[in-house]
């Protein structure tokens, strides 16, 4: 199929460069042009792990190209793809100036019959604004189908070339038929496509991540009652976990959620309740935990250093929001980062893909290129994102280099009893808390 991808972010990128990967011809447009004479030129702007070896296969067999010239990347196009962001406003509503500005545009320049496929975040209702903005200038049938992407970074091609579902909002039996052709060779192992009116699927996206940031968010609150009765979340998270009615995944305490996709979601999610006239309290409560559990481990390094940390070393490990992405947006760590600034507090720090994202932001921290350079001469080792190999260090270089064996894990990366053993005085979340004295 001949398919163009208007937008190319995350979500752009990785749906243009999949589909690729099937077989499709694909035009990816994006109105910055420096990002596309890169593309051109076989240099991938986001990291995202499997992603080069297609990007780069399919550039060289043609079948993914680049254009700044909306016209030209819709030309001949079966499905056009819009994949451009959705920014939360001050109220948290979901900017859609980009989706409605280039349906806007397209109207005029559509020669045949085509699927416009919105495939950004975007609350209900919006296929149908979408579908007016375009007829306006439109001389030819098309129709507007909500698709809505449900991928995690870090496994991002694994999610699209293997979907546990995919969900289409449309009512066109002929929008039906080019997206069931589309999707066909993804899903032959019996994964369901789910054919739904527009408004549920937009529904469905947000009720899905808002579902995943409430269990979280459960579990962190687990966590710190936990840290009161003198329970172990570790436990009852495998308690929970084994029950089928819950699940395993998503249970992990810790710091809170960040990235592009929950937190937005969310607020999301709570404007349209907001707007309908329905008091989301639930969503509310997310919101205000998720905040308050993403500064948690600063309260326990005031109280370590008796109140005064100005003028300390403190060594950050983390940066991204998650492993396997150098996304730092809502990351946990860059809040916690310009609070220990604000404090006094002399900032070293690693994340293996997300340093030159968060230097623009912060130049202020002095980075490193290997985790153990952060810890030189450092009071105290914070870390905030669960890189794998941030779990088995060389814990007796670690101890040689910190100034004190101190860490705050925010990940609950390592065994209590571990830590015991290795005479770490370790704060982690909804777990006993070791120290030196309980050491000797």
């Amino acid at each position: 199929m001949r398919i163009a991808v208007v937008g190319t972010g995350y979500v752009g990128l990785v749906t243009g460069t999949c589909f690729a990967e099937t077989g499709n011809q694909v035009i990816c447009v994006d109105i910055d042009a420096t990002k596309v004479e890169r593309m051109q030129r076989g240099e991938i702007p986001i990291y995202e792990p499997g992603l080069d070896i297609l990007f780069d296969r399919n550039i060289a067999e043609e079948r993914l190209k680049f254009t700044t010239n909306l016209e030209e990347g819709i030309e001949d196009a079966e499905v056009i793809f819009l994949a451009l962001p959705t920014p939360p406003g001050e109220d948290g509503s979901a900017d859609l100036k980009y989706i409605l500005g280039v349906a806007k545009d397209l109207g005029p320049l559509l020669k045949q019959y085509v699927v416009i496929i919105d495939k950004s975040t975007v609350p209900v209702g919006t296929a149908e604004k979408v579908r007016d903005a375009i007829a306006k200038n439109a001389e030819v049938d098309f129709d507007v189908v909500s698709n809505p992407e449900f991928l995690r970074e870090g496994v991002a091609v694994e999610d699209f070339m293997k979907p546990d579902r995919v969900v289409i909002g449309t009512t066109s039996e002929n929008a039906k038929k080019v997206m069931e052709k589309l999707y066909a060779p993804l899903v032959r192992q019996g994964n369901p496509i789910i054919f739904m009116d527009e408004r549920s699927a937009e529904m469905t996206k947000y009720a899905a991540n808002s579902f995943l940031a409430m269990k979280i968010t459960f579990m962190n609150e687990i966590a710190n009652l936990c840290e009161r009765v003198g329970a172990n979340v570790d436990d009852i998270r495998k308690g929970i976990g084994t029950d089928s009615r819950i699940g395993k995944r998503f249970l992990f305490a810790g710091i809170g959620y960040g990235g592009s996709c929950f937190p937005k979601d969310v607020q999301a999610l709570a404007k349209t309740s907001a707007d309908y006239g329905y008091d989301f309290r639930t969503l509310k409560s997310v919101m205000e935990v998720n905040e308050d559990q993403k500064k948690k481990l600063i309260p326990m390094l005031k109280e370590h250093f008796n109140g005064n940390i100005t003028g300390k070393t403190v060594a950050v490990w983390g940066l991204a929001f998650k492993p396997y992405t150098d996304d730092i947006r809502e990351a946990p760590a860059l809040e916690n980062i310009k609070v220990l600034l604000a404090a006094g507090v002399n900032v070293t720090a690693y994340d293996p893909e997300a340093v030159e994202n968060t230097k623009r932001l912060i130049p202020q921290v002095t980075y490193t290129h290997t985790a153990y350079a952060a810890l030189d001469d450092a009071d105290a080792l914070m870390i905030f994102t669960e890189w794998p190999q941030f779990r088995t260090p060389d814990f007796g270089k670690m101890g040689k280099l910190l100034k004190n064996k101190v860490i705050f894990d925010g990940r609950n990366l390592y065994e209590l009893e571990l830590m015991k053993e290795l005479g770490f005085t370790y704060y982690s979340v909804g777990r006993e808390t070791l120290t030196v004295k309980e050491l000797v």
